[in-house]
């Protein structure tokens, strides 16, 4: 399988990547239940099939998405693989974030990370997500410790590469002040999400930044599960997509784009029957055949869903092709407009520049 550069730096990625989430579930958590035997053998198939990217964050299931992905990499040479993890908000004060990366390597057993990603921006609505720890909140971390932290990693080697995860323009731009060089934005991108379009995107192409997109088919929604929007489970109804008043865990406030998302969704799935290609499939590539976007990742749970996504990767779609489902889901995109951040309130946007010095406990953050 072909690998791409990521951005500036010189790791290679195959253009599906395989996000480890449910890695170490167990019934209580987001994906449920999950079987380590099942993890073990979906690595192995991954390197047999070329796909060589396993995205992780020391968020997922506590720490126990590290410890299976670790498990099942024991008996696969290092080198096969890149393996990138996050770092959460409120662990991104020097000292914290330096035992959260060594914590990682041990849970992960690996002697580094070649890429380490701080999952949110210090944006006061990522600290109150993060934390209720006043103490945290009312004196969040700064960008200035953090570069320094990620810079003193990269010089002991425990770390190759330094990235983002969900950064605008403007964030990107105040840490690239503090002399860290970031060299990946890992961002929610897919046919319903295309709000990076409008500037991070051409920003982070325009910067040598690889983008790493992230739920390519928006947890199953743009598979051709659900002949109708009521039939997502309230859990995936959670994003500005949908009305406020979907799911009682929706936390936007937004009317939603209901409407633009079903029409959307129906053109997508007749172009899928009249491809022939299986609407996953059809997503999947899209979102990997954008210029800038260097790999998808893709929740796969066992072989049979490798499988799957194996064949997604073998190819780019045709300019013509995207071109149509581009015009398909325009009018989702500009409805849904700007904001980078599709869980909360377009005011609210994680993805906007905002300084956390004093308190995080804004009016804007509650």
């Amino acid at each position: 399988m072909e690998l791409r550069r990521l951005g500036n730096s010189d790791l290679e990625l195959s253009p599906v990547g395989i996000g480890c989430w449910a890695f170490g579930g167990e019934e209580k958590d987001y994906w449920g239940a999950q079987n380590q035997k099942d993890v073990d053998a979906l690595l192995k198939r991954s390197i047999e099939l070329g796909l060589n990217y396993f995205d992780t964050a020391e968020a997922y299931n506590n720490g126990r998405s590290e410890e299976s992905l670790g498990k099942a990499l024991s008996s696969i040479p290092r080198d096969k693989v890149v393996i990138g993890s996050k770092v959460s908000a409120r662990n991104c004060y020097y000292d914290t974030l330096i035992s959260s990366c060594e914590a990682s390597l041990l849970r992960l057993k690996t002697d580094y990370l070649d890429l380490y990603m701080i999952h949110w921006p210090f944006h006061p609505i990522s600290m109150l997500r993060d934390t209720n720890d006043k103490a945290l909140l009312n004196k969040p971390p700064q960008e200035e410790e953090a570069a320094s932290a990620l810079m003193e990693l990269q010089r002991q080697g425990k770390i190759r590469y330094v990235g983002v995860s969900n950064f605008g323009v403007e964030q990107l731009e105040s840490f690239k002040q503090t002399g860290v060089r970031i060299v990946a934005n890992q961002l929610h991108y897919n046919l319903l999400s295309r709000a990076i379009e409008f500037e991070v995107l051409p920003y982070c192409q325009s910067q040598g930044i690889g983008v790493i997109g992230y739920m390519p088919i928006l947890q199953g929604i743009l598979a051709g599960k659900f002949d109708t929007l009521e039939e997502v489970p309230e859990n995936r109804r959670r994003t500005r997509h949908f009305s406020s008043q979907s799911t009682p865990l929706s936390r936007h406030g937004e009317l939603g784009a209901e409407t633009e998302m079903q029409e959307a969704l129906t053109e997508i799935k007749e172009l899928s029957k009249k491809l022939n290609i299986p609407m996953a499939q059809l997503a999947t590539r899209w979102a990997f055949s954008k210029p800038g976007v260097t790999t998808s990742i893709l929740g796969a749970r066992n072989v049979a869903q490798l499988q799957e996504a194996a064949v997604a990767a073998e190819q780019l779609l045709p300019e013509r092709v995207i071109e149509v489902l581009d015009l398909v889901t325009k009018n989702l995109k500009d409805k849904l407009g700007l904001s980078i951040d599709y869980f909360e309130h377009t005011d609210n946007d994680r993805g906007r520049y905002q300084r956390t010095e004093g308190s995080a406990l804004t009016a804007n953050a509650v």
